[in-house]
C-alpha cells in the first residue's frame, strides 16, 4: 500500500509523518511503510529543474521523483507534490488559512509566499488536484487547525489501517477570501 500524505506547505505533513514514522517503528500492530520525505530526496538527489529565485523554491522535476518512487509501494509519501504521484490513499492535510500564513511566517517565509499559500489553502488547490488525479473514493482531508500533532498523527493512523472513510470536500476555508 502506497499513501500519499499531501497538503499546502505549512499544514503539518513532515511533523505528522515523522510521528507516524515513530509510531510505525514502535508498533507491531501497524502496516510495515517506509517512510519517504519527498522534498528530502528531491534535494539529496537533484531532482529540480532549475531554482525559482523569485518565489525562493526549487522546481520539481516529477518525472525523475516518479522514476524514484517506482518499487518503493510500502511507504507513505510526504510532499506538497506526493498527490502527483501514484498512491492507493492519499491524505490532504488542511489548515485554516489565516494559522497556515502564521505558521509560514513563524518559520521564515515571506509574508507574499505565506499569503500566497494561504491563498491556495482557501480555494482548495492542492485538495482539488488530488481528488482530480485520484478520485473522490482515494482522498481523505485532515483538518490540522487546531489539532496537536498526537491527534494528526491518530487520524492518519487511521487512514492507513483502514479505519477512516474518505472525505474530500469536507473542509471549507472559501471564507477567508471575501
Amino acid at each position: 500500500m502506497k499513501v500519499a500524505v499531501t497538503g499546502t506547505p505549512g499544514t503539518g505533513k513532515t511533523t505528522a509523518t515523522g510521528l507516524l514514522e515513530e509510531r510505525l517503528a514502535a508498533e507491531d500492530s501497524l502496516p510495515e511503510l517506509e517512510v519517504i520525505h519527498l522534498n528530502r530526496v528531491l534535494d539529496r538527489e537533484g531532482f529540480y529543474t532549475e531554482v525559482d529565485a523569485d518565489r525562493e523554491s526549487k522546481v520539481a522535476d516529477l518525472d525523475a521523483l516518479s522514476t524514484w518512487l517506482e518499487g518503493r509501494d510500502d511507504a507513505v509519501v510526504d510532499s506538497h507534490l506526493a498527490h502527483h504521484f501514484d498512491a492507493d490513499r492519499v491524505v490532504v492535510l488542511r489548515c485554516g488559512p489565516e494559522q497556515l500564513e502564521e505558521r509560514l511566517l513563524e518559520r521564515g517565509e515571506t509574508a507574499s509566499k505565506a499569503r500566497e499559500n494561504a491563498e491556495s489553502e482557501a480555494l482548495d488547490v492542492v485538495l482539488s488536484e488530488a481528488v482530480e488525479e485520484h478520485g473522490l473514493e482515494s482522498v481523505y482531508e485532515i483538518d490540522t487547525t487546531d489539532c496537536e500533532p498526537a491527534a494528526v498523527v491518530d487520524a492518519l493512523e487511521d487512514v492507513v489501517t483502514g479505519d477512516r472513510e474518505p472525505s474530500a470536500g469536507e473542509v471549507d476555508f472559501v471564507g477567508y477570501l471575501t
